[in-house]
């Protein structure tokens, strides 16, 4: 099966709500109408509930409840009700396949993201809430892939786990990687180009291609992830840091090896969402 018959499955296609669509626009347009875009959130009540839901944990701390998509604007700030709806929609897009374990699925992305995130925080010139947002979506295109060729998924799942990188798996058994079905993805949601380009260009420095610095930043932030997963020592995440990756996107590494540390303590402040 090609990638384009993937696609061409229209009924099993994920589909988001109008207001996550115009909450994608906003990241181009500099004089977002705010209090519009709460109140679109507002008529939406499924959005609305798993939003206020993820506003009120503790992640947040805030001091009073939030009650309505206005005030998380108001107490957390536009950004991260923009994040909180865009996963919700995200997550709320797919069905999950038959043996899947979806949330910790979700939960992987959302750590991805807050690291992607940090990493950002040290690149000059990086927006962090743009890397967040590609960093949690950098593996929509695997899901996908997984609801429309469930049997060859499996095969690949099953040599992964012996060690294969998966994108030279999918490559050399499909002839496409979750990043191609990602970024095409991204494309038919009408994310702005350069979060298609990161979703896209993610493996590219295994493979010696170009690849973007918002794609620089989701390739560090996965090998960040494999080794809390690994419970790495922090001698050891320096000793194989991709060093390479960080210097082509211009990352400061010599501040970020001090903080380090501190990254397997970073949350998302999403996982509510899957309750």
């Amino acid at each position: 099966m090609s990638m384009a018959s993937i696609f061409a499955e229209s009924h099993q296609l994920p589909h988001i709500p109008r207001v996550v669509q115009e909450l994608i626009e906003s990241f181009r347009d500099e004089d977002v109408n705010v209090d519009e875009i709460s109140k679109k959130v507002s008529m939406d009540q499924s959005l609305t509930a798993k939003v206020l839901r993820a506003a009120n944990s503790a992640h947040y701390g805030v001091s009073r409840t939030i009650s309505n998509p206005h005030d998380a604007i108001m107490l957390l700030g536009f950004n991260t009700l923009r994040t909180m709806v865009l996963a919700s929609g995200v997550t709320g897009a797919f069905k999950s396949p038959e043996g899947f374990d979806m949330k910790a699925f979700w939960r992987d992305s959302f750590a991805v993201a807050a690291l992607s995130k940090w990493i950002a925080g040290y690149v000059k010139g990086a927006d962090v809430e743009t890397a967040f947002t590609c960093g949690m979506l950098h593996s929509v295109g695997d899901l996908l892939i997984r609801m429309v060729m469930p049997k060859e998924l499996r095969h690949i799942d099953e040599a992964q786990a012996l060690g294969g990188r998966r994108h030279m798996l999918e490559s050399g058994q499909l002839g496409f990687t979750y990043a191609d079905v990602g970024a095409e993805l991204a494309k038919r949601w009408k994310f702005p180009e350069e979060m298609q380009q990161a979703i896209l260009e993610q493996n590219n420095a295994d493979l010696d291609r170009p690849y973007s610095k918002l794609a620089g930043i989701v390739f560090i932030a996965k090998y960040l992830n494999r080794a809390h997963k690994e419970n790495l020592s922090e001698d050891e995440i320096l000793g194989k840091f991709p060093k390479a990756v960080a210097d082509a996107i211009g990352m400061d590494c010599e501040k970020a090896y001090k903080d380090v540390a501190g990254t397997t303590a970073l949350e998302s402040g999403l996982d509510a969402l899957l309750e």
